[in-house]
This record gives C-alpha cells, structure tokens and sequence, in this order.
C-alpha cells in the first residue's frame, strides 16, 4: 500500500519536550517503580489539548474495523486492524512500516505464540488521524523510563470486542498474559450498553499491582510488559436484549 512508508511529523509541542509535562512525569515514574500507571481520561486529553469533537472524530474509526477470524474460530467476536511505525522520540518523526503478518513471540499470549496473524491494515485516515500520532508520541517519552532507544516500533491495534444480546465478550480470552514487548497500552475509546471489562495488572508472581474499569473514553493503561502480566475481565450487555461493545486502542513499544 502506498501509505506503507509514509512518515509524519507532529507539531514539535506534542511530541519533543522542552520540559518534560506533568502527566509524562507521573506516568515514568509510576512505571519505573510499579511497573504500571493510570492515567485519567481528563489528565490525557489535557495533555493533547483535545476537543470533544477530535476524539468523537477519532472514534468513528472503530467503524471500519473487520472480523478478526482467529477470535472468532475461538468464539469470540472481535473487529480489527493492525500496523506498524517507527518512531524516533528525539525528532516526533513517526513512519509507517510495510504491513507483515502479527507474531507474538514465546513467553507470551499462550493461545498465538509463534502463530502468523494476518489481519486487514490500517486505513489511511486512520494512520493521517493527528490523535493516534499524539497518542504514539506521548507513549514514545514515557517508555524511556522503562529502556533507552533511538527509536521504537510501534504495534498499533484497534480492537472492538462484542457481546452479542443475553452473551458475553472476551477481551483477553487467552486470560492473564504478556505481549513480549517493553510497553503495553491499552487506551478506551468508546463503550456502549456494556458492564464489566474490568483491565488489571499483576506481578508475575500473581499480586494484583492494579485494576480499574476504563469506562470514560480517553482513559489509558501503561504497563511494563517484561515484569507485569495483564488481563481484562469479559463485557456483557447492560441492556440483555441488545448487544454490547468496548472500543480500545492497543499500542505496544519495543526497541527497534
């Protein structure tokens, strides 16, 4: 595809620090002692300068999403897409990768390891969308806490999981797992008639490190990947006779 290689500088304030903000402050400093930070709904769309109708933009994405069939081989109903970028921290310069197959690798989603997962990519407008670019720089300033590097590749996957009307929803159907990375972030984008989808996060000796409901769109999850597993308990309609829906994006970081 033609926008396989395209690369995108966003403005030098959302993406190259003179001062490191107050919510990349917390979050680094969460990360590098808990190993895990929340950061509030509100604190995020401050820190982008957001408006309500930026993110409402932003959500209409989560309609041009398509079946995820290895899901659905295990009964679970989930939409997606998938792509990759390189990101350069010290200049904001975000590139998208050629797209190749999903590999997880051992040590960690035990129901995919070393299994070649081929899912429809990115659209353009999604990639263009300057959200999910501010949303990549600001996770490119905290995953320093966790490693230095010149640059990073991005794993971006929108996810929309549904529960069907009197069913069930499974997030995480492979239960508490890594994702082989360095950074994991899971930010909500929408729900809809939906309960549960509780996220938590524990020590890999099985302490609960945090759990929370990500229930306001625009709250995002951080977590180390290498020292920390990570789940989401299922969604079920609030209303019983209509379906349900979660909407998130889920970014990972690993050194390039």
């Amino acid at each position: 595809m033609d926008e396989s290689t395209e690369s995108f500088r966003a403005p030098a304030e959302t993406t190259v620090f003179q001062e490191c903000p107050p919510a990349v402050v917390a979050a680094r400093e969460s990360l590098a002692s808990t190993g895990v930070h929340l950061m509030p709904a509100a604190t995020v769309r401050a820190h982008f300068g957001s408006r309500e109708e930026e993110w409402a933009r932003f959500a209409t994405h989560w309609e041009d999403l398509s079946q995820d069939r290895y899901a659905s081989a295990r009964g679970t109903c989930r939409l997606r897409r998938y792509g990759q970028f390189s990101l350069t921290p010290a200049t904001g310069e975000l590139t998208q990768l050629p797209d190749t197959p999903f590999v997880q690798p051992d040590s960690s989603n035990p129901l995919y390891v070393d299994v070649d997962r081929h899912f429809d990519p990115l659209t353009t407008a999604f990639v263009a969308d300057p959200l999910l670019r501010s949303v990549v720089a600001l996770l490119g300033h905290v995953v320093g806490a966790l490693d230095s590097a010149a640059c990073w590749i991005a794993k971006v996957h929108p996810f929309r999981v549904v529960a069907r009307a009197g069913g069930e929803g499974q997030p995480t159907p492979e239960g508490r797992h890594r994702d082989g990375v360095t950074l994991v972030s899971s930010l909500l984008v929408g729900r809809n008639n939906a309960i549960g989808g509780r996220s938590s996060v524990f020590a890999p000796d099985g302490p609960e490190l945090l759990s929370a409901t990500l229930d306001e769109p625009a709250s995002l999850l951080l977590s180390d990947d290498r020292r920390t597993l990570h789940g989401v308990s299922p969604i079920r309609p609030l209303d019983p006779s209509q379906p349900a829906r979660r909407d998130v994006l889920v970014t990972t970081l690993t050194p390039a």
